[in-house]
């Protein structure tokens, strides 16, 4: 990737003069290390390229440090503040809702915060969706629920109407957590923003079990997700093993990117089989699935299969365009499909297999976070209201080269991150497995 090519600007409402609340004095137990705009993380940090740009004339592309600034651009005994949560659930969203709200109450003094519920239904008033006024009793516990306590929806609503809503209620900072289809929706909603010359900012939380949204390395929810996933291999393994000729067939979340089912995989070496979108496999011929899981029956009387749910779609004849809510396509249900072909391979060879199909996706999904996405919720949470707080805008907080950065939106909305599969997840996949390549050419 030219990381040279992408803009890193954070664009903000002005100038931030009124001196940060959150400096109590450096004797104070509550006392913070302010940031600087100018503290930079660099977005490539291999030393030739490095040396190139330098050659080439070329300046380091890199993205602001996340983390509370000394002056704010918003008086926080006049801010009014709105959570929203939208697409499917993920583990950690009221984390980031929780971190969010005790930030702006404790840290900053804000007082009137509201969650629109339902995801941008929450907006429109023809749903007629309450608003919650979110407090700090509000929130308390809330961590140790799964799902959120704004609920969700799938789906655009007329960009109009939601900055309408955003100006009737005097809203100064939307809180958009949500995933590369929210992602764009508040790319679309800054921009009605900006051409109304409102001062509203528009900060992004990126939401994605299945990790893959592009410029941020990891995102909240995949830690949790990978975690559960190991178990449900676990028990596939103990019942494959359990029986002659035992098969277990797990399915992972992984529409476009195969990274919860090559993690689990990694973290359970328990598979023989990780099938992933961005890697192509065959059924038929020597070198094809079947065959090679009748081998490992041969030598080991046992076989475990990860498949990401958007691996394989190739196999399906009826491929339509039909989208969901989101605009994303309905994938074939590849799982199912690969438990009807295993079987049918085998009964044609008068083999008897024993096999045990696990699809946990919405279990997972629904869980509460686990303890490292716990920790790193908070930090997210935390550090989208200093962006908010210092009036930056359209923009996402994320991970990158071990650091928590702001993200132009647009340097990630629309795009996705996906295996690589020259590069050392999938290399350690295939040596872990020792599935080889199931192509026949």
């Amino acid at each position: 990737m030219k990381y040279e090519l992408i803009d890193t600007i954070i664009p903000t409402l002005g100038v931030s003069k009124i001196p940060s609340p959150i400096h109590r004095g450096e004797n104070d137990a509550l006392s913070r290390s302010f940031v600087s705009d100018s503290d930079k993380i660099l977005l490539d940090v291999n030393l030739n390229n490095l040396i190139k740009m330098v050659e080439e004339g070329i300046d380091f592309p890199s993205f602001e440090l996340a983390g509370p600034r000394n002056k704010i651009y918003f008086d926080p005994s006049k801010l009014r503040c709105a959570l929203v949560t939208c697409g499917g659930l993920c583990p950690g969203l009221n984390d980031i809702i929780r971190a969010i709200v005790l930030e702006l109450f404790y840290g900053y003094g804000v007082r009137n915060i509201y969650g629109f519920k339902y995801g941008l239904q929450g907006f429109i008033p023809k749903y007629g969706h309450d608003i919650m006024d979110l407090k700090p009793e509000t929130v308390a516990n809330i961590h140790e629920m799964g799902g959120s306590i704004l609920g969700s929806s799938r789906g655009p609503q007329p960009v109009d109407e939601i900055v309408d809503s955003l100006e009737r209620m005097n809203i100064g900072i939307l809180f958009m957590i949500g995933g590369d289809g929210t992602l764009m929706a508040a790319t679309k909603i800054t921009d009605d923003i900006t051409k109304r010359k409102l001062k509203i900012s528009v900060v992004g939380i990126p939401k994605t079990i299945d990790n893959d949204i592009h410029m941020v390395s990891r995102s909240f929810g995949f830690d949790t997700a990978v975690d559960i996933a190991t178990q449900a291999i676990k028990g596939a393994h103990n019942e494959s093993a359990g029986y002659p000729n035992g098969i277990g067939l797990i399915k992972l979340m992984g529409r476009y990117s195969g990274f919860i089912a090559a993690t689990a995989a990694l973290a359970q070496q328990d598979v023989n089989f990780a099938l992933i979108p961005e890697v192509d496999f065959d059924l038929e011929g020597s070198s094809g699935l079947l065959a090679a899981l009748e081998k490992r029956l041969n030598l080991r009387g046992h076989a475990v299969i990860v498949v990401a749910e958007g691996a394989g779609q190739k196999f399906f004849d009826d491929k339509t365009d039909e989208r969901d809510e989101s605009g994303n396509i309905r994938l074939k249900d590849i799982g199912l499909f690969l438990k009807d072909a295993i079987l049918s391979y085998f009964i044609g060879k008068n083999i008897d297999v024993s096999l045990k199909y696990i699809d946990p996706s919405y279990m997972i999904r629904s869980l509460p976070a686990n303890a490292n996405d716990n920790v790193f919720c908070s930090f997210l949470g935390r550090d989208a209201v200093h962006a908010g707080m210092a009036g930056k805008t359209k923009l996402l907080v994320g991970r990158w080269n071990n650091h928590f950065v702001h993200i132009p939106m647009s340097a990630s909305a629309g795009k996705r991150k996906k295996i690589n599969p020259k590069e050392k997840l999938w290399l350690s996949i295939l040596g872990a497995t020792g599935q080889g390549s199931l192509k026949n050419d």
